[in-house]
């Protein structure tokens, strides 16, 4: 497993646009691929429950992956809660 703490940086949060577009990257890996915020922990893959975090800028996250791509999975799902994408 490979878990790495993360601050949001992208001026939106994971709201939206910004959620699809992390969920849509999440879904390229093969590995299990969990984030976690305020001790709630939830799929990666999925929109809804992603969404249900609320996740705002300057929010500390943890994002865990589990598999044969888990630290490429996570090094490139932190490159976009560094930045807004659209």
């Amino acid at each position: 497993m490979f878990n790495k703490e993360i601050v949001v940086r992208c001026e939106s949060g994971l709201h939206n646009r910004q959620a699809t577009y992390f969920v849509q990257k999440a879904n390229e890996f093969s590995s299990s691929i969990w984030l976690e915020s305020d001790n709630r922990k939830m799929n990666a893959k999925s929109l809804l429950g992603i969404m249900s975090l609320g996740i705002v800028t300057g929010a500390t996250v943890t994002l865990s992956a589990m598999g044969p791509d888990a630290e490429a999975a996570v090094t490139a799902l932190e490159a976009l809660l560094q930045r807004d994408v659209y």
